[in-house]
Protein backbone atom coordinates (compact mmCIF):
# COMPACT_ATOMS: atom_id res chain seq x y z
CA UNK A 1 0.00 0.00 0.00
CA UNK A 2 3.11 2.08 0.85
CA UNK A 3 4.26 1.85 -2.84
CA UNK A 4 0.91 3.22 -4.16
CA UNK A 5 0.90 5.91 -1.74
CA UNK A 6 4.20 6.71 -3.22
CA UNK A 7 2.85 6.63 -6.55
CA UNK A 8 0.33 9.25 -5.78
CA UNK A 9 2.54 11.69 -4.32
CA UNK A 10 4.43 11.98 -8.11
CA UNK A 11 1.30 12.41 -9.57
CA UNK A 12 -0.08 15.21 -7.46
CA UNK A 13 3.68 16.94 -7.92
CA UNK A 14 2.34 19.70 -10.73
CA UNK A 15 -0.66 20.35 -7.98
CA UNK A 16 1.51 20.56 -5.51
CA UNK A 17 3.92 23.24 -7.26
CA UNK A 18 0.44 25.05 -8.04
CA UNK A 19 -0.48 25.11 -4.50
CA UNK A 20 3.08 26.53 -3.25
CA UNK A 21 3.08 29.25 -6.23
CA UNK A 22 -0.32 30.36 -4.87
CA UNK A 23 0.78 30.29 -1.85
CA UNK A 24 3.96 32.52 -2.75
CA UNK A 25 2.31 35.42 -4.48
CA UNK A 26 0.09 35.85 -1.12
CA UNK A 27 3.38 34.98 1.30
CA UNK A 28 6.11 35.23 -0.08
CA UNK A 29 8.67 33.14 2.18
CA UNK A 30 7.04 30.07 0.45
CA UNK A 31 9.53 30.54 -2.36
CA UNK A 32 12.06 29.45 0.32
CA UNK A 33 13.74 26.30 -0.11
CA UNK A 34 11.87 24.44 -3.09
CA UNK A 35 14.62 22.56 -4.29
CA UNK A 36 15.04 20.77 -0.28
CA UNK A 37 11.38 20.48 -0.29
CA UNK A 38 11.71 18.39 -3.56
CA UNK A 39 14.41 16.86 -2.63
CA UNK A 40 16.37 18.31 -5.07
CA UNK A 41 18.72 19.64 -2.75
CA UNK A 42 20.09 18.50 0.44
CA UNK A 43 19.94 20.86 3.98
CA UNK A 44 23.48 21.86 4.63
CA UNK A 45 23.20 20.79 8.50
CA UNK A 46 26.20 18.97 10.66
CA UNK A 47 25.80 14.96 10.41
CA UNK A 48 25.35 13.02 13.63
CA UNK A 49 22.87 15.88 15.05
CA UNK A 50 19.43 14.53 17.19
CA UNK A 51 16.92 15.86 15.16
CA UNK A 52 13.15 17.33 16.09
CA UNK A 53 10.38 18.03 13.59
CA UNK A 54 7.92 20.47 14.55
CA UNK A 55 5.61 21.09 11.35
CA UNK A 56 4.77 24.78 12.01
CA UNK A 57 4.58 27.89 13.97
CA UNK A 58 2.48 26.07 16.56
CA UNK A 59 4.35 23.02 17.40
CA UNK A 60 7.57 24.78 17.36
CA UNK A 61 6.28 26.82 20.26
CA UNK A 62 5.01 23.80 22.04
CA UNK A 63 8.55 21.84 21.82
CA UNK A 64 10.26 25.52 22.48
CA UNK A 65 11.10 24.23 26.53
CA UNK A 66 11.76 21.05 25.40
CA UNK A 67 14.16 21.82 22.79
CA UNK A 68 15.98 24.02 25.42
CA UNK A 69 16.15 20.96 27.54
CA UNK A 70 17.72 18.92 25.00
CA UNK A 71 20.33 21.19 24.08
CA UNK A 72 21.04 21.17 28.15
CA UNK A 73 20.94 17.55 28.61
CA UNK A 74 23.03 17.37 25.12
CA UNK A 75 25.42 19.82 24.43
CA UNK A 76 28.33 18.83 22.56
CA UNK A 77 25.83 16.94 20.32
CA UNK A 78 24.38 19.03 16.83
CA UNK A 79 20.68 19.63 17.31
CA UNK A 80 18.65 20.17 14.08
CA UNK A 81 14.88 21.56 14.13
CA UNK A 82 12.83 20.04 10.72
CA UNK A 83 9.35 22.54 10.22
CA UNK A 84 7.34 22.28 6.92
CA UNK A 85 6.23 26.43 7.06
CA UNK A 86 7.84 29.77 6.66
CA UNK A 87 6.17 30.79 10.00
CA UNK A 88 7.80 27.77 11.71
CA UNK A 89 11.17 28.36 10.22
CA UNK A 90 11.14 32.34 11.40
CA UNK A 91 10.15 31.33 14.46
CA UNK A 92 12.86 28.15 15.33
CA UNK A 93 15.08 31.42 14.40
CA UNK A 94 13.24 33.87 16.41
CA UNK A 95 13.43 31.61 19.91
CA UNK A 96 16.90 30.05 19.19
CA UNK A 97 19.36 31.87 16.96
CA UNK A 98 22.36 30.05 15.73
CA UNK A 99 21.72 27.38 19.07
CA UNK A 100 20.23 24.92 16.54
CA UNK A 101 19.95 24.02 12.74
CA UNK A 102 16.83 24.61 11.21
CA UNK A 103 15.94 22.12 7.41
CA UNK A 104 12.74 22.43 5.55
CA UNK A 105 11.28 18.84 5.90
CA UNK A 106 10.88 17.51 2.17
CA UNK A 107 7.78 16.32 1.00
CA UNK A 108 7.17 12.28 1.35
CA UNK A 109 8.60 11.35 -1.89
CA UNK A 110 11.16 8.34 -1.38
CA UNK A 111 14.07 9.80 -2.92
CA UNK A 112 13.24 13.49 -1.00
CA UNK A 113 13.62 11.02 2.33
CA UNK A 114 16.44 9.16 1.55
CA UNK A 115 18.39 12.33 0.55
CA UNK A 116 17.38 14.59 3.64
CA UNK A 117 18.66 11.46 5.97
CA UNK A 118 21.98 10.87 3.94
CA UNK A 119 22.35 14.67 4.55
CA UNK A 120 21.32 14.56 8.23
CA UNK A 121 22.27 11.05 9.68
CA UNK A 122 20.63 11.68 13.10
CA UNK A 123 21.67 9.99 16.02
CA UNK A 124 17.96 10.29 16.86
CA UNK A 125 14.93 11.56 15.25
CA UNK A 126 11.99 12.68 17.61
CA UNK A 127 8.42 14.04 15.41
CA UNK A 128 6.49 16.11 18.06
CA UNK A 129 2.45 15.70 17.25
CA UNK A 130 1.29 13.79 14.93
CA UNK A 131 3.81 14.14 11.34
CA UNK A 132 2.69 10.93 10.25
CA UNK A 133 4.74 10.51 7.26
CA UNK A 134 4.61 6.88 5.96
CA UNK A 135 7.81 6.80 3.60
CA UNK A 136 9.94 8.94 5.81
CA UNK A 137 8.68 6.36 9.00
CA UNK A 138 9.54 3.49 7.04
CA UNK A 139 13.18 4.95 6.05
CA UNK A 140 14.15 5.58 9.85
CA UNK A 141 13.27 2.78 10.70
CA UNK A 142 14.72 1.19 8.11
CA UNK A 143 18.10 2.90 8.87
CA UNK A 144 17.82 1.51 12.46
CA UNK A 145 17.50 5.12 13.65
CA UNK A 146 16.25 5.38 17.11
CA UNK A 147 12.52 7.09 16.51
CA UNK A 148 10.35 8.90 19.07
CA UNK A 149 7.05 9.78 18.36
CA UNK A 150 5.92 12.32 21.57
CA UNK A 151 3.18 15.02 22.26
CA UNK A 152 1.16 12.45 20.16
CA UNK A 153 -2.70 13.26 20.05
CA UNK A 154 -5.13 11.86 17.55
CA UNK A 155 -8.73 13.55 17.53
CA UNK A 156 -11.59 11.62 17.14
CA UNK A 157 -12.19 12.93 13.62
CA UNK A 158 -8.76 12.21 12.69
CA UNK A 159 -9.20 8.44 13.88
CA UNK A 160 -12.00 8.31 12.00
CA UNK A 161 -10.46 9.68 8.69
CA UNK A 162 -7.07 7.66 9.23
CA UNK A 163 -9.20 4.41 10.01
CA UNK A 164 -10.03 4.75 6.35
CA UNK A 165 -6.15 3.74 5.88
CA UNK A 166 -5.72 1.79 8.35
CA UNK A 167 -3.34 -0.77 6.99
CA UNK A 168 -1.29 2.12 5.46
CA UNK A 169 -1.58 3.74 9.62
CA UNK A 170 -0.90 0.43 11.14
CA UNK A 171 2.65 0.56 9.18
CA UNK A 172 3.58 3.54 10.19
CA UNK A 173 2.79 3.87 13.64
CA UNK A 174 4.28 0.01 13.92
CA UNK A 175 7.81 1.96 13.16
CA UNK A 176 8.18 4.15 16.36
CA UNK A 177 10.51 2.82 19.29
CA UNK A 178 8.54 4.61 21.41
CA UNK A 179 5.08 6.58 21.44
CA UNK A 180 4.40 9.84 24.39
CA UNK A 181 0.56 10.38 24.09
CA UNK A 182 -0.50 13.56 25.80
CA UNK A 183 -3.53 11.53 27.32
CA UNK A 184 -5.02 8.10 27.94
CA UNK A 185 -7.29 8.80 24.86
CA UNK A 186 -5.14 9.80 22.27
CA UNK A 187 -3.16 6.63 23.57
CA UNK A 188 -6.37 4.24 23.26
CA UNK A 189 -7.28 6.03 19.67
CA UNK A 190 -3.51 5.45 18.47
CA UNK A 191 -3.35 2.02 19.51
CA UNK A 192 -6.80 1.06 17.80
CA UNK A 193 -5.29 2.12 14.51
CA UNK A 194 -2.32 0.16 15.05
CA UNK A 195 0.42 1.45 17.63
CA UNK A 196 1.93 -1.33 19.70
CA UNK A 197 0.70 -1.10 23.07
CA UNK A 198 3.77 -1.95 25.37
CA UNK A 199 5.23 1.06 23.00
CA UNK A 200 3.09 3.40 23.97
CA UNK A 201 3.47 5.79 27.20
CA UNK A 202 1.12 8.34 28.34
CA UNK A 203 3.52 11.58 29.43
CA UNK A 204 0.61 14.65 29.35
CA UNK A 205 1.04 17.73 26.90
CA UNK A 206 4.57 19.33 26.84
CA UNK A 207 1.99 22.63 25.77
CA UNK A 208 1.65 22.46 29.76
CA UNK A 209 4.96 23.30 30.29
CA UNK A 210 4.90 26.50 28.59
CA UNK A 211 6.73 29.83 29.97
CA UNK A 212 6.01 32.85 29.62
CA UNK A 213 9.46 35.65 29.76
CA UNK A 214 9.57 38.40 31.81
CA UNK A 215 10.20 40.63 29.09
CA UNK A 216 7.30 39.56 27.25
CA UNK A 217 5.44 40.75 30.67
CA UNK A 218 7.07 43.86 30.25
CA UNK A 219 6.50 44.63 26.49
CA UNK A 220 2.26 43.60 27.52
CA UNK A 221 2.51 46.02 30.16
CA UNK A 222 4.50 48.63 28.35
CA UNK A 223 1.67 48.13 25.05
CA UNK A 224 -1.39 48.06 27.38
CA UNK A 225 -0.15 51.64 28.69
CA UNK A 226 -0.45 52.89 25.46
CA UNK A 227 -4.15 51.49 24.95
CA UNK A 228 -5.27 53.21 28.07
CA UNK A 229 -4.52 51.60 31.21
CA UNK A 230 -8.27 52.35 32.30
CA UNK A 231 -10.16 50.64 28.93
CA UNK A 232 -11.24 47.57 28.63
CA UNK A 233 -9.19 45.77 26.39
CA UNK A 234 -10.04 42.06 24.77
CA UNK A 235 -7.98 40.19 22.33
CA UNK A 236 -9.44 37.90 19.62
CA UNK A 237 -6.30 36.23 19.14
CA UNK A 238 -5.12 33.41 15.95
CA UNK A 239 -8.21 33.91 13.93
CA UNK A 240 -9.04 32.43 10.91
CA UNK A 241 -10.37 32.46 7.75
CA UNK A 242 -14.31 33.11 7.95
CA UNK A 243 -13.97 33.79 11.74
CA UNK A 244 -12.90 38.17 11.74
CA UNK A 245 -16.53 38.63 10.61
CA UNK A 246 -17.78 36.66 13.55
CA UNK A 247 -15.25 38.36 15.70
CA UNK A 248 -16.29 41.75 14.28
CA UNK A 249 -19.88 40.70 14.80
CA UNK A 250 -19.52 40.28 18.61
CA UNK A 251 -17.35 43.06 18.78
CA UNK A 252 -20.12 45.23 17.64
CA UNK A 253 -22.83 43.92 20.82
CA UNK A 254 -19.74 44.24 23.23
CA UNK A 255 -19.31 48.39 22.19
CA UNK A 256 -23.66 48.64 23.15
CA UNK A 257 -22.83 47.83 26.32
CA UNK A 258 -19.46 48.45 26.80
CA UNK A 259 -18.43 51.67 24.26
CA UNK A 260 -14.91 52.12 24.94
CA UNK A 261 -13.61 48.60 24.91
CA UNK A 262 -10.92 47.96 22.52
CA UNK A 263 -10.43 44.74 20.33
CA UNK A 264 -6.82 43.72 19.70
CA UNK A 265 -7.35 41.07 16.48
CA UNK A 266 -4.44 39.13 15.33
CA UNK A 267 -5.13 36.77 12.56
CA UNK A 268 -3.10 33.68 12.70
CA UNK A 269 -1.53 33.83 9.00
CA UNK A 270 0.56 37.13 7.92
CA UNK A 271 -0.49 36.56 4.11
CA UNK A 272 -4.37 37.69 5.69
CA UNK A 273 -3.11 40.74 7.81
CA UNK A 274 -4.04 43.14 5.01
CA UNK A 275 -7.32 41.76 4.15
CA UNK A 276 -8.39 41.45 7.75
CA UNK A 277 -7.60 45.47 8.12
CA UNK A 278 -9.77 45.57 4.81
CA UNK A 279 -12.49 44.13 6.38
CA UNK A 280 -12.31 46.16 9.59
CA UNK A 281 -12.16 49.38 7.81
CA UNK A 282 -15.09 48.31 5.48
CA UNK A 283 -17.38 47.41 8.96
CA UNK A 284 -16.72 51.16 10.15
CA UNK A 285 -14.10 50.92 12.50
CA UNK A 286 -10.65 52.56 13.17
CA UNK A 287 -8.06 50.90 13.26
CA UNK A 288 -4.49 51.06 14.13
CA UNK A 289 -1.39 48.68 13.31
CA UNK A 290 1.06 47.11 15.45
CA UNK A 291 3.66 47.26 13.10
CA UNK A 292 2.83 50.91 12.09
CA UNK A 293 3.63 52.08 15.52
CA UNK A 294 0.29 54.06 15.39
CA UNK A 295 -0.55 54.93 18.86
CA UNK A 296 -4.26 53.96 19.87
CA UNK A 297 -6.56 57.08 20.55
CA UNK A 298 -9.59 57.18 22.46
CA UNK A 299 -11.31 56.86 18.80
CA UNK A 300 -9.47 53.83 18.08
CA UNK A 301 -11.45 51.04 17.99
CA UNK A 302 -9.11 47.95 17.07
CA UNK A 303 -5.26 47.05 17.19
CA UNK A 304 -4.66 45.19 14.63
CA UNK A 305 -1.62 42.23 15.78
CA UNK A 306 0.32 42.22 12.09
CA UNK A 307 3.81 41.28 13.61
CA UNK A 308 4.90 37.67 14.28
CA UNK A 309 6.38 36.36 17.97
CA UNK A 310 3.85 38.52 20.02
CA UNK A 311 1.62 37.21 21.14
CA UNK A 312 2.61 36.72 24.82
CA UNK A 313 3.16 40.29 24.34
CA UNK A 314 -0.54 40.71 23.05
CA UNK A 315 -1.65 38.53 25.75
CA UNK A 316 -0.35 40.00 28.70
CA UNK A 317 -1.61 43.47 27.22
CA UNK A 318 -5.51 41.87 27.39
CA UNK A 319 -8.03 41.70 29.95
CA UNK A 320 -10.05 38.68 28.21
CA UNK A 321 -8.41 35.81 25.65
CA UNK A 322 -10.75 34.51 22.80
CA UNK A 323 -8.70 32.15 21.17
CA UNK A 324 -9.44 31.76 17.04
CA UNK A 325 -10.07 28.78 15.30
CA UNK A 326 -12.88 27.84 17.08
CA UNK A 327 -15.90 29.48 15.41
CA UNK A 328 -14.56 28.12 12.50
CA UNK A 329 -14.60 23.84 12.05
CA UNK A 330 -10.83 23.94 12.10
CA UNK A 331 -9.81 22.97 15.96
CA UNK A 332 -8.80 26.04 17.46
CA UNK A 333 -5.62 27.00 18.62
CA UNK A 334 -3.47 26.75 21.70
CA UNK A 335 -5.85 27.83 25.02
CA UNK A 336 -2.69 27.42 27.36
CA UNK A 337 -0.74 30.12 26.28
CA UNK A 338 -3.29 33.20 27.51
CA UNK A 339 -3.73 30.72 30.52
CA UNK A 340 -0.05 31.11 31.40
CA UNK A 341 -0.87 34.75 32.50
CA UNK A 342 -3.46 34.02 34.24
CA UNK A 343 -6.08 35.39 31.61
CA UNK A 344 -9.91 34.03 31.68
CA UNK A 345 -10.34 31.92 28.90
CA UNK A 346 -13.39 32.20 25.60
CA UNK A 347 -13.15 29.63 22.71
CA UNK A 348 -16.14 28.46 20.15
CA UNK A 349 -17.66 25.12 19.47
CA UNK A 350 -14.77 23.83 17.22
CA UNK A 351 -11.80 23.23 19.42
CA UNK A 352 -10.83 19.21 18.86
CA UNK A 353 -7.46 20.08 18.19
CA UNK A 354 -7.15 20.89 22.07
CA UNK A 355 -10.52 19.12 23.34
CA UNK A 356 -9.45 17.35 26.49
CA UNK A 357 -7.30 20.83 27.24
CA UNK A 358 -10.35 22.51 26.74
CA UNK A 359 -12.99 20.22 28.81
CA UNK A 360 -10.38 20.74 31.50
CA UNK A 361 -10.15 24.30 31.30
CA UNK A 362 -14.05 24.78 30.91
CA UNK A 363 -14.88 22.16 34.09
CA UNK A 364 -12.07 23.81 36.04
CA UNK A 365 -14.00 27.36 35.85
CA UNK A 366 -10.98 28.83 33.69
CA UNK A 367 -13.09 29.56 30.44
CA UNK A 368 -15.58 29.18 28.36
CA UNK A 369 -17.20 27.37 25.40
CA UNK A 370 -19.84 29.63 23.05
CA UNK A 371 -21.79 28.29 20.78
CA UNK A 372 -21.37 31.71 18.43
CA UNK A 373 -20.91 35.48 17.99
CA UNK A 374 -23.66 36.13 19.85
CA UNK A 375 -22.65 33.88 23.16
CA UNK A 376 -18.80 35.07 22.51
CA UNK A 377 -20.27 38.78 23.03
CA UNK A 378 -22.05 37.83 26.31
CA UNK A 379 -18.97 36.12 27.58
CA UNK A 380 -16.44 38.87 26.75
CA UNK A 381 -18.99 41.70 28.29
CA UNK A 382 -19.92 39.59 31.48
CA UNK A 383 -15.98 39.34 31.73
CA UNK A 384 -15.07 42.42 31.03
CA UNK A 385 -17.75 44.27 33.77
CA UNK A 386 -17.05 42.10 36.42
CA UNK A 387 -13.29 42.21 37.55
CA UNK A 388 -13.65 39.78 40.02
CA UNK A 389 -15.15 37.42 38.19
CA UNK A 390 -12.17 37.86 35.44
CA UNK A 391 -9.20 37.19 38.14
CA UNK A 392 -11.09 34.09 39.67
CA UNK A 393 -11.79 32.38 36.22
CA UNK A 394 -7.75 33.37 35.47
CA UNK A 395 -6.36 31.64 38.70
CA UNK A 396 -8.25 28.96 37.74
CA UNK A 397 -7.08 28.45 33.68
CA UNK A 398 -3.01 29.25 35.58
CA UNK A 399 -3.88 26.55 37.85
CA UNK A 400 -4.13 24.11 35.63
CA UNK A 401 -1.04 24.54 33.72
CA UNK A 402 0.75 24.19 37.09
CA UNK A 403 -0.88 21.32 38.09
CA UNK A 404 -0.43 19.25 34.93
CA UNK A 405 3.40 20.75 34.08
CA UNK A 406 6.02 17.80 33.89
CA UNK A 407 5.85 16.51 30.22
CA UNK A 408 8.94 17.84 29.51
CA UNK A 409 11.11 15.69 31.97
CA UNK A 410 9.37 12.60 31.04
CA UNK A 411 9.94 13.01 27.42
CA UNK A 412 13.42 13.92 28.00
CA UNK A 413 13.72 10.78 29.94
CA UNK A 414 12.56 8.55 27.28
CA UNK A 415 14.80 10.49 25.00
CA UNK A 416 17.69 9.06 27.07
CA UNK A 417 16.31 6.00 27.69
CA UNK A 418 17.65 5.82 23.71
CA UNK A 419 20.23 7.99 23.93
CA UNK A 420 22.15 8.10 27.01
CA UNK A 421 23.06 11.61 27.96
CA UNK A 422 27.11 11.85 28.04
Amino acid sequence: MRHLYSVLWYLVTPGLLAYLAWRARREPPYREQWPQRFGLRAPRVPKGAIWLHAASMGEVQASAVFIRELRAAYPDVPLVVSTMTPTGAAHVQRLFGEGVHHAYLPFDYPHAVALFLRAVQPRMAVIVEMELWPNLFAAIRRRGIPLLLVNARLSAASARGYSRLRRLMAGVLQCPDAIAAQSREHARRLIHLGAPAERMSVTGSLKFDVTVPASAREQGEALRATLGPERPVWIAASTREGEEEQVLDAFEEVRRSIPDALLLLVPRHPDRFSRVGSLCRERGYVYVTRSGGDACTPDTHILLGDTMGEMPVFYAAADVAFVGGSLVPLGGQNVLEPAALALPVVVGPHTFNFEQIVQQLVTRGGAYQVADHHHLADAVIELLERPERRAEMGRRAHALIEANRGATQEVLALVQEFLPAG
